[in-house]
């Protein structure tokens, strides 16, 4: 394994603050597997496609406190709170205005058990969409997925694990947080706190977007370094209120030899109270058999066995 410019990255983190404790010589190893894994996925996410579950469960209705008129006792409303379940097909592509970007695509086939259109057309929608060089198509798709009655914001977290390529490592600051277990696999908790002031996290808000800082953890499998999960949380008032949003992401290591997501959690609240969650779920990403033709011919990438 070549360290390339991550080292020199690593160095000039660490020496930032002259009062920081030495770097643990396990960091600099760990970060190279997660850069590593990174790339694999930068070269490979355009050509793999699931089929994505999103249990989507928000606030109904306008959930801040409110006095009643006349009482003397201020009571809480009760937040009363809806789910939906959207079934798509998921892919990755990116913006002509921005081709080095990954992003999320999906065409919806079915909102709690109603069918809206064939796996097999929405694949290949999917498909032109994600090949198009028209950045209207793409963002069109963005649009219509919203459309199906999702609440709060959804961000790009599939491919969080690019947050730690190599030419954006050097962004963050880390430290180990100590072992845990992830299955049945032993794992490393590196700690990560964003320092660059170049936001990693985009969130689309209405017509608003917002840039966040990021902390969170890495879960790294303790004997070889393969990344398995990341979290990430921020936070932001708007409006006089706290919201702040958390994420994680669990991956697995394909038969074809990429890192991908297998699930997601994410959720937001606003001063403390639940305003939104999300619960997304991958079947084993497929890769198209080949690239120039819109054949649906695909192999499955199921992942790897546990290692024990």
């Amino acid at each position: 394994m070549r360290a390339g410019p991550l080292g020199v990255l690593l160095c000039v983190a660490a020496a930032a603050q002259s009062t920081d404790p030495p770097l643990d010589p396990r960091i600099p190893e760990i970060l190279r597997r997660i850069a590593e894994e990174a790339d694999v996925f930068a070269r490979i996410a355009r050509d793999v496609i699931s089929e994505e579950t999103l249990t989507h469960r928000f606030a109904k209705g306008q959930s801040r406190f409110k006095p009643r008129v006349g009482s003397t006792v201020m009571e809480r409303p009760k937040v009363r709170y809806e789910t939906k379940e959207i079934v798509s097909e998921y892919g990755f592509g990116a913006l002509a205005e921005a081709p080095s970007v990954l992003h999320e695509f999906r065409q919806v086939t079915a909102v709690d058990g109603r069918p809206i259109v064939g796996a097999e057309k929405a694949r290949r929608t999917l498909s032109v969409g994600l090949r198009s060089n028209d950045d209207h198509v793409k963002k069109q798709m963005l649009k219509d997925f919203a459309k199906h009655g999702l609440v709060g914001t959804v961000g790009d977290f599939g491919q969080m694990l690019l947050m730690f390529s190599r030419r954006r490592v050097g962004g963050f600051q880390f430290d180990i947080g100590g072992e845990s277990q992830l299955g049945v696999d032993p794992v490393l908790i590196l700690n990560y706190v964003e320092t660059s002031g170049k936001d990693s996290l985009t969130v689309f808000e209405g017509r608003e977007t917002i840039f966040q800082p990021l902390i969170g953890q890495l879960w790294v499998r303790k004997s070889d370094y393969l990344p398995l999960k990341i979290t990430l949380a921020s936070q932001r008032y708007r409006r006089k209120q706290l919201n702040r949003s958390e994420a994680s992401v669990e991956y697995a290591l394909t038969a074809h030899g990429v890192v991908l997501p297998v699930s997601v959690s994410h959720k937001e609240t606003v001063n403390g109270e639940l305003f939104m969650e999300n619960r997304f779920r991958y079947a084993p990403f497929r890769k198209f058999a080949a690239e120039t033709e819109l054949k649906f011919d695909v192999v499955e990438m199921p992942p790897e066995p546990a290692k024990k």
